[in-house]
């Protein structure tokens, strides 16, 4: 019985990474102008709204003042395809991520539940989905680290550019920093990961349950002869959007520490703003404190709204596409 379960395990893990992968590379191209827009606002020390630069004068004039002027000033001056900047890496990044955290999930399901059909997984404590959750999202990061950080420096680059390509950057990251440079950052994207990733699963599935029940209690009040608990792609398109939103907005503050890290002591045109020179932030603490300092409090939120902007679908488009991919290819591996 063993022997027969092996093979039916590795085409289920084989499906989960394939959907997994495709959904991430979907969701990331699709969501790419609103990551670059969220990206320079993060690593940006100035102000990013109007009102902050008329409270605080600790830097120089703003680039970006706005999700609308940003915009226009990208494609003013970089034009459409400064809008899909450090795309490249971002996918070597987003499909492995996606492939393993989406697999690493599975098993963990399939493990807690002693199942491996998805059906089951749903009934799994909300509090082992949200571990679930966060472990997979820990896979996932460590495997796919450093095209996040090549993703970063790219996207923030602006024109001129710096680094032409993936090649020049991984190059320039190599002799400032060493191999470990290329984990820059790592520890806050940790700490931002395990709650983040969490909220995210979690919360997806506590939603998509709260749905079936929603479907089961209307089915049964139309007096249709059948309870169909079966969740429709817009809804499954909400409860994406639901979890996007909640978990990207609980755990912003960390990613702005984690963007800060990643371009701390890297060259940069003097047009984006003060530069973030090496050992500016002794540590994740450190950062928050120097950043609320400076900044303000909305330092830490810097990038919030093209951020939320681009979560609630990113994360709708990742999950409606995983399951249906997942599902799809499941069919024609004969997988359940």
């Amino acid at each position: 019985m063993g022997s027969e379960e092996e093979p039916s395990q590795m085409r289920r893990a084989l499906v989960d990474s394939l959907a997994g992968a495709i959904s991430g590379g979907i969701s990331r191209t699709v969501t790419s102008p609103l990551d670059v827009i969220k990206i320079r606002f993060q690593v940006q020390l100035e102000p990013t709204t109007s009102w902050g630069v008329l409270q605080r004068d600790v830097y120089g004039p703003s680039k970006y003042t706005g999700l609308l002027q940003a915009t226009k000033d990208i494609l003013r001056e970089e034009g459409l395809p400064g809008f899909w900047r450090g795309n490249v890496p971002a996918l070597f990044m987003y499909m492995p991520y996606t492939a393993i955290q989406f697999t690493v999930l599975h098993k963990l399901k399939t493990f807690a539940s002693g199942s491996s059909r998805t059906e089951d997984h749903l009934h799994l404590s909300p509090y082992l989905s949200y571990v679930s959750g966060a472990l997979a999202g820990c896979a996932a990061t460590i495997g796919s680290y450093p095209f996040d950080l090549l993703r970063t420096i790219l996207a923030s680059q602006g024109e001129p550019k710096v680094y032409p390509n993936m090649r020049s950057a991984f190059v320039d990251i190599i002799k400032t920093r060493g191999v470990q440079g290329l984990y820059s950052g790592l520890s806050p994207t940790l700490v931002e990961i395990i709650p983040y990733a969490g909220l995210q699963f979690g919360s997806y599935d506590t939603f998509k349950r709260s749905m079936m029940t929603w479907n089961r209690y209307r089915y049964s009040r139309l007096n249709l002869g059948s309870e169909d608990d079966s969740v429709s792609s817009f809804q499954l398109f909400l409860c994406g959007f639901a979890a996007g939103t909640f978990s990207k907005a609980a755990c912003h503050p960390l990613d702005v520490v984690k963007k800060r890290f990643q371009i701390e002591g890297l060259r940069r045109h003097p047009r984006y703003g003060a530069r973030i020179e090496s050992s500016t932030y002794k540590g994740m603490y450190h950062a928050l404190k120097e950043i609320v300092a400076k900044e303000g409090f909305g330092g830490l939120y810097k990038g919030l709204f093209p951020s939320l902007v681009k979560s609630a679908p990113a994360g709708a488009v990742t999950f409606v596409a995983y399951e249906y991919i997942s599902d799809w290819v499941g069919s024609k591996a004969g997988v359940e």
